[in-house]
C-alpha cells in the first residue's frame, strides 16, 4: 500500500473531494486502438444500468463472446436481443445468476468452466433495500448477503477458472464493482465474535449505513484476495463508478426528495460510470492488482483499510468469510491459487 495514497485517503473520503468528483473529473474513454477481438467477458447484473451500458462498451470495442450473467431470464434475453440488433457480428448469451442462492452462484461458475476459454469477468450486481430483510436460503441480511458474501464466493470461484481459461500470456482480469462511499462505511460491532453474524441483527439496521458497509467490506475483501492471487495468472481489482443515474441502485433510493435532487445535479451518466469499468478491467495493467480504482487512476482505499483496527478486520473478516464458504472448500481454492 503506497504511502502517498495513505496520506490523501482523509481528502478522497471528504464531501468536498465527493463533490469535486462527481462535478468535474469523469472516467477517461478507453483508447480506440484497445481492441477485445477473441476475447470472452462476463458481466454479472447486466440487463439493465450500468451493466447494460458497460456491455455495450464491451462490444463496441470488437468483443467477441459475451456472457449476460442475471437472474431474470426474461429480463436477460430482452437485453440480450437489443444488444445482438446493434452488435450482430458478436455471440451474445444469457446466463442466469440469482446472487442469493449459493447454489445457483455455485452452477454459474461450473458452466464457466465448459468454456473454451475466457479472459475478462465483471462483478456487478448488488442492490440496496429500505427496509431489513433476510436471505431466505442464509437467513443473513439480504445487502449484506449480494453485495458482499455471494460476490465474494463468485469472486472466490471464478479466480482460478480465469487464470485457467486465459489466453496466452496475459492475467485474467477480475473486477468488483466498488463504490467511493464505501469512505463512509462503519462496522459496528469490529471486535465481535462473529462480524458477519453480527450483521444478521437488524437492531443497529440502517439501510444507507448497511450499503456502505458492504462496499467497504468489499474493499477489505479484494485487497486480501489479491494478495493470494499473482497478478500474472489474474488480475484482480475493485472500481468505483460514481454516482450515476439511470441505475437500479439509483432507483430503488430515488422516493427520497434529496435523492432525487443529488441526481438532478450530481450523477454521471450511465456512459461514465460504464467507463470506470472498463478502465479497471482491461485498460489498467498489472499495477492495479489489489488497487481501488476511480476516474481512470488508482485511488487510495478508505483510511481504516489503513490502521492498525482495519488490519485485525481484514484478517478477521476473511477468516469469517472462508468459514462460510467451507461448503465449497474456499480454504483449499485459495491455497491453489497460491501454489499455482
Amino acid at each position: 500500500m503506497s504511502a502517498q495514497l495513505e496520506r490523501e485517503a482523509d481528502w478522497e473520503a471528504s464531501i468536498l473531494a465527493w463533490l469535486h468528483r462527481q462535478l468535474f473529473v469523469k472516467p477517461p474513454a478507453p483508447p480506440a486502438s484497445v481492441r477485445l477481438t477473441d476475447q470472452t467477458a462476463i458481466v454479472t447484473g447486466s440487463n439493465v444500468g450500468l451493466g447494460f451500458e458497460c456491455c455495450m462498451q464491451l462490444l463496441k470495442m470488437d468483443l467477441q463472446h459475451l456472457i449476460l450473467a442475471v437472474r431474470s431470464e426474461f429480463r436477460g434475453n430482452a437485453a440480450a436481443s437489443h444488444l445482438r440488433s446493434e452488435f450482430p457480428g458478436a455471440e451474445i448469451e444469457v446466463w442466469i445468476l440469482d446472487m442469493e442462492s449459493y447454489d445457483s452462484i455455485v452452477q454459474f461458475a461450473r458452466r464457466c468452466e465448459s468454456l473454451p476459454s475466457f479472459k475478462i469477468v465483471i462483478l456487478n450486481a448488488g442492490l440496496t433495500r429500505q427496509n431489513f430483510e433476510r436471505n431466505p436460503y442464509t437467513n443473513h441480511e439480504t445487502m449484506l448477503q449480494v453485495n458482499y458474501l455471494s460476490t465474494a464466493l463468485l469472486a472466490i470461484l471464478l479466480a482460478p477458472i480465469l487464470k485457467a481459461k486465459r489466453q496466452g500470456p496475459h492475467p485474467g482480469r477480475l473486477t468488483v464493482v466498488g463504490s467511493d462511499m464505501s469512505h463512509w462505511g462503519r462496522f459496528p460491532e469490529p471486535h465481535a465474535d462473529s462480524m458477519i453474524q453480527s450483521l444478521d441483527d437488524d437492531k443497529d439496521f440502517k439501510p444507507m449505513g448497511r450499503y456502505l458497509l458492504t462496499k467497504l467490506m468489499e474493499q477489505f475483501f479484494v485487497t486480501k484476495l489479491a494478495k493470494q492471487v499473482s497478478p500474472d495468472a489474474v488480475v484482480i481489482n475493485i472500481v468505483n463508478p460514481g454516482f450515476c443515474s439511470g441505475t437500479s441502485l439509483n432507483r430503488e433510493w430515488s422516493r427520497s426528495w434529496l435523492t432525487k435532487l443529488l441526481t438532478v445535479t450530481l450523477a454521471r451518466t450511465t456512459v461514465d460510470g460504464a467507463r470506470a469499468y472498463i478502465d479497471a478491467a482491461v485498460i489498467k495493467g498489472k499495477e492495479s492488482h489489489g488497487s481501488y480504482n476511480s476516474e481512470g487512476k488508482i485511488k487510495p482505499y478508505p483510511k481504516i483499510v489503513y490502521t492498525t483496527l482495519g488490519k485485525e478486520i481484514e484478517e478477521k473478516l476473511w477468516k469469517e468469510t472462508l468459514n462460510e464458504f467451507e461448503f465449497v472448500g474456499a480454504a483449499s481454492i485459495i491455497e491453489g491459487m497460491k501454489r499455482g
